[in-house]
């Protein structure tokens, strides 16, 4: 029991370092990016979203490698090593000279970030399976906390430089990784481990392990647009707000912070309640109404209150992501949690890399004099309808998992 203390305390630190890291390089790299290039802003704004993009794609394409190897050598050594790396590539980009570096250590980065994947295949092991959503909540609440610390920490150490941020963010990777190194334990014994396999460490192959079983294919679709969806408020979100409602960045900052606030109430206490009182799969299909609710109400909003007061009833669609994985983890054995959830982190780091470009596209294209209407909320309209179609494969699969379930 202690050991499993140790472990879940050092995967939130990881998640928790991960996303403080990412939050913290946001207020400075545009103007890094903008200084080594000695472009316009404009210019190193695409650049920018190269980046964010490179970083996806690695997610993308590493994230089943990164499982594979777990279920061979152990969750601990891969661990370990993602998090060492995450601080090589801060230091490399505290350090460059061109913007080529940047790019090598956001490519070092999203490697090392697919650590996700063993992150939620630790979780899944050392949980028993009444407490894995709760459990997977925790992820949440580090992306909460880190999107509340991260980006003002950011801030105030980018006035000193635009590189102090990539030093603290490599201090506290390197901290973590002697830290993991006393005491996290392994958690998947060598009587539970599997051959590293080619076919399970691609991201095409990988979806193999989720099409043995049609309802978690189903389910996974259902995540994919879902996370698609989310793309609208992390990409537009400030595009929106500061076109209908000239609000100026602390007051998207204010917003932020409550939203990384109440998704940490909603993950860590919230979904706990939710799940004991009408299980996973009612609790993930509420948690899919409240997106929809919250995506229309987004784009029809016409004052700046309605916004906060929508974004607090959207937040209650954070329980969808950790009862969903847990209805999966429960599909496979302790040898296959590193390549199921290896899957699962390469279906959501695509819709990483499409959604951003898609989301911008719409917000643009319906606020231009071309559109055949005005509509600033066009990009929350579409995740809307991406949300009402991931209900439609959830239920679905729901319903193919309770029949699986009967035959058996």
């Amino acid at each position: 029991m202690r050991d499993r203390r140790a472990g879940m305390a050092f995967i939130f630190v990881t998640l928790l370092i991960d996303v403080l890291g990412f939050g913290l390089i946001i207020p400075v790299l545009p103007r890094l990016v903008t200084t080594l290039t000695g472009g316009s802003l404009s210019s190193g704004a695409r650049l920018y979203g190269l980046l964010l993009s490179c970083y996806g794609l690695m997610q993308f394409l590493f994230a089943p490698v990164l499982g594979s190897l777990s279920d061979h050598y152990g969750r601990r050594p891969v661990l370990l090593l993602s998090v060492f790396f995450s601080g090589v590539d801060y230091v490399i980009m505290a350090l460059a000279p061109a913007i080529g570096w940047l790019f090598l250590g956001r490519i070092l980065s999203g490697i090392a970030g697919a650590s996700f994947t063993t992150a939620n295949a630790y979780i899944a092991d050392v949980s028993p399976p009444e407490k894995r959503a709760q459990n997977f909540g925790m992820i949440g609440a580090a992306f909460g906390i880190g999107f509340i610390i991260g980006p003002a920490v950011g801030g105030i150490l980018g006035t000193i430089s635009p590189r102090a941020p990539f030093w603290a963010a490599a201090a506290m990777s390197f901290i973590n990784t002697l830290y993991g190194l006393f005491v996290l334990p392994e958690s998947l014994p060598r009587d539970q481990r599997r051959r590293f396999s080619f076919i399970t460490a691609n991201p095409i192959g990988a979806l193999k392990i989720l099409s043995r079983y049609p309802w978690v294919l189903l389910l996974a679709g259902s995540i994919a647009l879902q996370a698609l969806a989310q793309q609208a408020v992390q990409s537009t979100w400030v595009l929106y707000t500061a076109y209908r409602f000239r609000w100026t960045e602390l007051g998207n900052g204010m917003s932020l912070a409550l939203l990384g606030l109440a998704s940490i109430v909603v993950q860590v206490g919230l979904i706990k309640m939710l799940v004991a009182r009408l299980g996973e799969s009612k609790t993930m299909l509420w948690g899919l109404l409240f997106s929809f609710i919250g995506f229309v109400g987004f784009a029809l909003a016409s004052r700046s209150w309605m916004m906060i007061a929508v974004m607090l009833v959207w937040t209650l669609s954070f329980v969808v992501g950790p009862t969903t994985q847990s209805l999966v983890s429960r599909q496979f054995g302790n040898d296959e949690q590193g390549a199921s959830q290896g899957a699962l982190t390469s279906i959501q780091s695509l819709t990483g890399i499409v959604g951003p470009v898609v989301a911008a596209w719409v917000f643009g294209y319906f606020t231009s004099r071309n559109a055949p209407i005005h509509l600033p909320g066009a990009a929350f309209m579409l995740g809307a309808i991406l949300v009402a179609f991931s209900a439609i494969m959830a239920g679905a699969a729901l319903r193919r998992r309770s029949a699986a379930l009967r035959a058996v």
